[in-house]
């Protein structure tokens, strides 16, 4: 295997492990060894793939938004469903993985975003370009369905979008508080009245 692609492969992975392990503990409580060691690489190679622990955790999220947009952007790619359905099909998505292991989750918005904000300037950036960009595809589609007339709203686009996403990270939070998925329930009927659906 040529060096570079054995060195992506493996900054890869502790990415990804690293994910998985701060998805359930968070980010502070989780040390650079530990990552590692699931991981399988060599303690002393972390300084080679990152300079510090800040620039692992900024790696980190950038990483984790550009494959949660990708996989958005495929729920949200026009189809043969409206705007409204594809909009509802993200919302049923989030709610699904916000469900699992009693309700914990696995979006790292949602787990690390007051924790690493007061941490790390670099990383508080990152979650909010993340967090943009995805408000960015829910007002898209929003236009779209204002546009094929399968949703209304009222007020603009934009602010609808923002309101959205940010009923559902306060749900997803009260869903990891009462380990029950009556949050998210709740804010889904919430949604279709604010797409009068």
């Amino acid at each position: 295997m040529p060096v570079a692609t054995r060195t992506t492969d493996t900054r890869r992975v502790i990415l990804d492990t690293a994910q998985r392990i701060m998805a359930r503990k968070g980010y502070s409580a989780v040390g650079i060894n530990e990552v590692l060691a699931e991981a399988g690489v060599p303690k002393g190679s972390f300084y080679h793939y990152f300079a510090s622990k800040d620039a692992f955790g900024e790696a980190m999220l950038k990483s984790y938004f550009a494959d949660y947009l990708t996989d958005m952007d495929a729920v949200l790619a026009p189809s043969g469903e409206s705007s409204a359905e594809r909009l509802m099909a993200y919302w049923q998505q989030w709610r699904e993985t916000q469900s699992v292991e009693e309700c914990q989750g696995r979006c790292l918005a949602v787990k690390l975003g007051a924790e690493v904000a007061d941490l790390s300037e670099p990383m508080r950036l990152v979650l909010k370009d993340g967090t943009s960009a995805i408000v960015d595809r829910i007002e898209r589609t929003i236009t779209s369905g204002l546009e094929d007339g399968s949703l209304s709203v009222d007020g603009e686009a934009r602010d609808v979008a923002q309101a959205l996403y940010d009923m559902w990270l306060g749900a997803s939070v009260m869903a990891k508080i009462h380990r029950s998925p009556a949050p998210l329930d709740t804010v889904t009927a919430a949604t279709r009245t604010f797409l009068h659906l």
